[in-house]
């Protein structure tokens, strides 16, 4: 392996790492989280999956349904799809924070934006490697492909759908989940300025899709 190679490997899981913190952060605010991982909230409330196991499985549901639509995953991919999990069940495991929902709304609204800041800070490092999108974005393109629906059309309607299914089973959704769906654009697009990631004017939905800031 290339010295570019690892560092770009490096980065990756770096950029992983930071993700799942933010995602983490959201989750011991008690206030709500982005609407996929509302989804893998909920099925961790109906289920004996922990939240990172849900969070892998519906990672591998989605690169199995984009595979059979003809896109393949890249190594990201398949890193992105099961190191969130792994690593926010590492750290939802050792209780720190564990007591944040119990405070006042200040510091658990303080930990939402620095949770969405953290999501920034990594979808910028790992989008950044260039080894491969994440999967819920993979299934995005799928869907865009095969409907001829604008990519941003079947962005929203997946967000909503799997946030009603997610809040239905019972996942963290709140206020917190507003902060995301508002915040996370600007703070991911002030991310890549300060680590300066370029992406690809025109993605190539045939070779590699374009990599997205939601895992």
């Amino acid at each position: 392996m290339t010295r570019g190679r690892a560092l770009a490997w490096a980065r990756l899981f770096a950029g992983l790492w930071l993700f799942a913190a933010g995602v983490v952060l959201g989750l011991r605010s008690g206030l709500g989280v982005s609407p996929w991982d509302v989804l893998h909230d909920g099925i961790r409330q109906v289920s004996p999956l922990s939240f990172g196991v849900a969070t892998v499985l519906v990672g591998v549901a989605l690169v199995a349904v984009t595979l059979a639509a003809g896109i393949r995953p890249g190594p990201g991919t398949l890193a992105n799809m099961v190191a969130i999990g792994l690593f926010a069940d590492a750290m939802l495991a050792t209780g720190i924070g564990g007591d944040l929902d119990t405070r006042s709304l200040p510091p658990r609204l303080l930990a939402v934006v620095a949770g969405v800041g953290l999501v920034a800070l990594g979808s910028a490092l790992y989008i950044g490697a260039g080894l491969g999108s994440g999967p819920r974005d993979s299934l995005m393109l799928a869907i865009s492909a095969r409907t001829r629906a604008r990519v941003g059309v079947v962005r929203a309607l997946l967000e909503a759908s799997v946030l009603a299914a997610g809040w239905l089973l019972g996942g963290a959704a709140g206020v917190g989940t507003v902060l995301y769906a508002f915040g996370i654009g600007p703070a991911v697009e002030l991310a890549f300025r300060l680590l300066r990631v370029e992406l690809p004017r025109r993605p190539d939905h045939r070779r590699r899709e374009r990599p997205c800031v939601e895992c």
